[in-house]
């Protein structure tokens, strides 16, 4: 596929379609990947999707316990009143 590469402001950028943009499921942002003589755009996945589901599950599955205790019996504590 061809596409023109176009000005924007002191710059140029690579328009992408709305079929592109969903097919990929491109959002904000984009990685570039530079590889012997190509550029390669690598959609961003949103970081920490869906967790809020996950943890729900979790929670109704008793899955959500800790593994280890989060206070270790010989931390001294009296530093942080």
């Amino acid at each position: 596929m061809e596409t023109p590469i176009i000005k924007i402001g002191n710059s140029k950028g690579l328009r992408l379609s709305k079929t592109i943009l969903e097919t990929y499921k491109i959002k904000d942002k984009v990685e570039l990947i530079f590889e012997e003589g190509r550029i390669i755009l690598k959609p961003i996945a949103t970081p920490r999707e869906n967790w809020e589901k996950e943890f729900i599950k979790m929670s109704e599955n008793n899955d959500d316990k800790l593994l280890i205790n989060d206070v270790f019996d010989d931390e001294d504590l009296e530093e942080w009143i």
